[in-house]
């Protein structure tokens, strides 16, 4: 299976357009991303390696969509074959999310392909208010939902829960696999 890195020229292109935008500076960003001043400059100059939990803080941080951090080009047919996309992985838990499909103009979802093993879980800090994540269990088992209310998803399963709160993701057996889309209101 090839292992697709971050793209981190668009990653370095979107951090710039969205700091700006939103008129803050590079240290005040990383402040409220709880991160280094060092490692956002490195992300905007595309010589960093990002994991998935700086990209998300930085996402709600801007107020965007993760999606918009990560974006590769538009393309009117785009297939993406297994093992193939731009994968985040985090660096708490042996978890990725591989960006499926990005929001396209006038709606806030991104769809998501999870792959997670047996381990640590994947506990995420809230996103931005009004984000509901929805999973659909591929392969495998895990406990999924909001802290303190996640519940057990076998193949097949779905399960939809605020985003904006912390959630957790968690496999119980190697190799589980799922879909999840984030909706933004």
């Amino acid at each position: 299976m090839a292992d697709t890195g971050p793209p981190i020229a668009a990653i370095a292109a979107a951090l710039q357009q969205e700091r700006r935008r939103v008129g803050l500076s590079l240290a005040e960003v990383a402040r409220r991303a709880g991160i280094a001043k060092s490692t956002l400059s490195q992300l905007e100059s595309g010589t960093g390696n990002p994991s998935l939990e700086t990209l998300w803080a930085l996402s709600v941080t801007l107020d965007v969509p993760f999606s918009r951090l990560v974006e590769p080009a538009k393309q009117s047919v785009r297939l993406i074959r297994a093992g193939e996309g731009p994968r985040f992985a985090s660096d708490r838990a042996d978890y990725s999310a591989t960006l499926l499909a990005s929001s396209p103009p006038n709606a806030r979802r991104d769809i998501y392909l999870i792959s997670a093993n047996v381990g640590e879980p994947r506990r995420s800090d809230p996103h931005s208010p009004g984000v509901v994540e929805h999973v659909v269990l591929s392969a495998g088992r895990a406990m999924v939902g909001p802290m303190g209310e996640a519940v057990e998803l076998a193949p097949g399963d779905y399960v939809a829960y605020p985003g904006d709160g912390p959630h957790i993701f968690e496999a119980l057996e190697p190799n589980t696999m799922a879909v999840m889309i984030t909706e933004h209101s």
